[in-house]
């Protein structure tokens, strides 16, 4: 049997059970797709260690019809201004929004990227490929520290240094592999 939607209930037909949904009510089905999305986002956020508001931020764009002011932002998820500012300027540095001029207007409007395969490509970018460069720097500095190490520790280090090597090299290549298949 198909579920039915309530305003701010979720009832499944097939369970004879009840849940609250964790939105206050809402108008429509429609917004409440919106909301459930919108979550999805949310969710992804914390996953990756960013905060709730960037997940809210992309998820409130990636459902608007229209292009969105930092000040509706703020309004419409009920969060600081420091919080949207901050929010917009990562998820730009993630290429996951745009600005779009809107004629007549002084403020900048905001758009979500639609493609998901840009969305990760960026993140790529900005996010992971930096700590690889990092990690690889560190590990040739070990290599080199390795060498004033006493012979009798530096046998223990070394291996776990070439640990850490194996593990970042198949990282990188792990890396380039999602990159592939992201162009695809």
């Amino acid at each position: 049997m198909k579920p039915t939607l309530k305003v701010g209930l979720i009832e499944s037909a097939d369970t004879q059970t009840n849940r609250e949904s964790p939105f206050p009510p809402v108008a429509s089905a429609r917004e409440e797709v919106e909301r459930e999305m919108a979550d999805v986002f949310v969710r992804a956020a914390r996953l990756l260690g960013f905060p709730r508001s960037l997940g809210e931020i992309f998820g409130l764009l990636y459902v608007s019809r229209e292009p969105l002011s930092m000040d509706d932002i703020r309004k419409r998820l009920n969060i600081s201004l420091g919080s949207a500012s901050q929010g917009l300027r990562q998820l730009r540095a993630f290429r996951a929004v745009n600005i779009l001029y809107v004629p007549g207007e002084r403020k900048d409007y905001f758009v979500a990227e639609p493609s998901v395969r840009r969305l990760v490509s960026g993140f790529i970018q900005e996010e992971i490929r930096p700590h690889l460069e990092s990690g690889k720097k560190r590990l040739e500095t070990m290599h080199v520290l390795l060498r004033e190490v006493p012979e009798e520790e530096q046998a223990f280090l070394r291996k776990k240094v070439e640990q850490l090597e194996k593990l970042h090299k198949t990282g990188d290549k792990l890396l380039s592999m999602l990159v592939s298949l992201i162009k695809i």
